[in-house]
């Protein structure tokens, strides 16, 4: 439901945006402009609705069974893990570099890394905004091959651009320092191989039964709802308590 919102109140949005730039003196143009952004505006009240329902029940988790998260653990993850090798607790989160919510989540994420050295991350994307989304994962699997994957990835998640298009990607990672050129040409060559990685990160969260970005394990707990880093804390010390 959340992952839909966002989608409908991006929808909007980019078509309010989009009919004012081409019929800016046409009135069914600038009916069509109010009707979008009024459908944009409704969407982000409800989103915001949704994630205080999300944060109020941030401690509803759900145990993942053993062998899922063996499955989810183990083969090519593509993107490095981030923190302890291999670390007491580990983390992992399925999300969508153009998704308000894991943007949210990031900070939340790297201060429990930096406040607690047994802690590792593995980050699964899951693309559910499209296309772009799609190139994005792409791109920072590209950049991985360069030893660069952390400096892809903070841009693109700390970007406060939305990530609708793959130029708006381009123009994130050029801004960082890459070669989109280099990185396209990258994917041309690895493109099935990326797929593959995607298709498997769609499977895992079908298995678990996620409907919208972020989907976050903890141990062995899947979150469901919302959750801020006081939160982050207890179910570590819970996963700690289970080992």
């Amino acid at each position: 439901m959340r992952t839909q919102l966002l989608a409908w109140a991006k929808r909007g949005l980019r078509c309010g945006v989009g009919a004012a730039a081409s019929r800016p003196r046409v009135a069914g143009g600038i009916r069509q402009v109010t009707t979008c952004s009024q459908l944009g505006r409704l969407g982000l009240s409800l989103l915001i609705l949704t994630l205080l329902t999300d944060i109020a029940n941030a401690q509803s988790t759900r145990e993942v069974p053993p062998a899922t998260m063996q499955a989810i653990l183990t083969g090519n993850l593509q993107t490095p893990r981030v923190g302890a090798s291999p670390g007491e607790v580990t983390l992992v989160e399925y999300f969508d570099y153009d998704c308000p919510v894991c943007r949210h989540l990031e900070p939340e994420l790297r201060k429990l890394l930096a406040n607690d050295a047994k802690v590792r991350l593995i980050h699964k994307d899951w693309p559910v905004f499209g296309e772009a989304s799609e190139y994005a994962a792409y791109c920072s699997y590209a950049a991985a091959r360069e030893g660069r994957y952390e400096v892809a990835h903070e841009a693109l998640i700390a970007s406060r651009m939305d990530l609708g298009s793959r130029e708006a990607v381009r123009t994130v990672l050029r801004t960082a320092g890459f070669d989109v050129q280099k990185l396209d040409a990258d994917i041309q060559s690895h493109a099935h191989e990326y797929s593959d990685v995607l298709a498997r990160n769609r499977r895992e969260t079908a298995a678990l039964g996620l409907r919208g970005t972020p989907g976050l394990i903890v141990g062995n707990q899947l979150v469901l709802g919302g959750i801020e880093y006081p939160g982050l804390e207890r179910l570590v010390a819970r996963a700690r308590t289970r080992r």
